[in-house]
């Protein structure tokens, strides 16, 4: 089978545009030439369309999405039989966070606020109907027309109770790992929780304008995760509230069991700011611990040198003694 190229006709759309690419998969701009309406075309990469459990898995991605009607989901087009493999939705408008954020990070507190508490209510909207998403970052999320996010590529979403899903180029630590929980980066299935714990760390983001965890490759960056705790909020932009950091580290939280226990939490939180009460914490503590080893350096290289010092007086004095 011959790749395809904009231009090309796909039974009745034809692509117009190739708008993004990863490693499983193309995106196209296409146009129904049944009723002329703009969509976009998920094709899965020529590989992968003949690997059985590839295939049931980009079924489910289409069957989850079409049990969806939120504004914050595009909507599926099926529409019959099919010459191969691919998944159409409704075309949306509109800007990936991850280009927004290239621009213009960090956002304004009251913006980044905005945005959180919309993609917050679409994660209450898809967790209520028994639907994780589990690759939430601002690649995944389009945002339109006054700042409304919608949220795109549900082909890692698992519905409770689904069985799992794993092929050879699937890993299962599922997520991207600046955004993944540290339960994900355990090799756990994840739950909405999980979810939330990505909402954190691109709420962090868009307030101080880069991830909470860093590293040099994707290893460490999950790593980081389970062994320290990211650099205060404030420390990077000290015009951050207190507020607005404490919901950060409650959704960050490494123990789901202390983490937000739904996006109704979250949400209520980032719209009563003034009601979020800022306790000290061990985050806290741990970071001025890290941010300042050279200052314990030099006094340890302060007492070494003083060492001789203080022996040379003492064997004076017991000498006079």
């Amino acid at each position: 089978m011959n790749p395809l190229c904009p231009g090309d006709r796909l039974d009745h759309y034809r692509l117009d545009a190739e708008v993004g690419h990863g490693g499983m998969s193309t995106i196209y701009r296409a146009t129904d030439l049944a009723d002329g309406a703009p969509v976009a075309i998920k094709i899965p990469s020529l590989e992968l369309e003949s690997d059985p459990v590839f295939y049931e898995r980009f079924r489910r991605e289409e069957a989850t999405v079409a049990k969806l009607a939120h504004a914050g989901v595009p909507r599926i087009r099926r529409d019959g039989d099919r010459s191969r493999l691919y998944l159409v939705t409704d075309w949306v408008e509109g800007e990936l966070l991850r280009d927004l954020l290239r621009r213009e990070a960090p956002l304004a507190e009251e913006r980044a606020t905005r945005l959180a508490i919309a993609i917050a209510g679409i994660l209450e909207y898809i967790h209520a109907h028994g639907i994780i998403h589990r690759d939430l970052k601002p690649e995944n999320l389009l945002i339109g027309a006054g700042d409304r996010p919608v949220l795109i590529d549900f082909g890692l979403a698992g519905s409770a109770g689904a069985r799992r899903l794993t092929f050879g180029k699937l890993s299962q630590l599922m997520g991207t790992p600046d955004y993944i929980s540290p339960e994900q980066v355990r090799g756990r299935r994840g739950d909405a929780r999980s979810d939330l714990f990505a909402l954190g760390a691109i709420y962090y983001e868009m307030l101080v304008g880069r991830p909470p965890f860093q590293g040099p490759n994707a290893f460490a960056i999950m790593n980081d995760r389970l062994l320290n705790y990211p650099p205060p909020p404030r420390e990077i932009n000290p015009r951050i509230s207190e507020q607005a950091q404490e919901i950060v580290y409650r959704a960050l939280e490494r123990d789901p069991a202390r983490r937000y226990a739904g996006a109704r939490e979250m949400i209520w939180d980032l719209e009563h700011k003034e009601a979020v009460g800022v306790a000290e914490r061990d985050e806290l503590r741990s970071w001025r611990r890290r941010r300042n080893p050279e200052r314990r350096r030099r006094w340890l290289y302060a007492g070494l040198a003083l060492l001789p010092v203080l022996l040379f007086w003492l064997l004076f004095w017991l000498a006079r003694k």
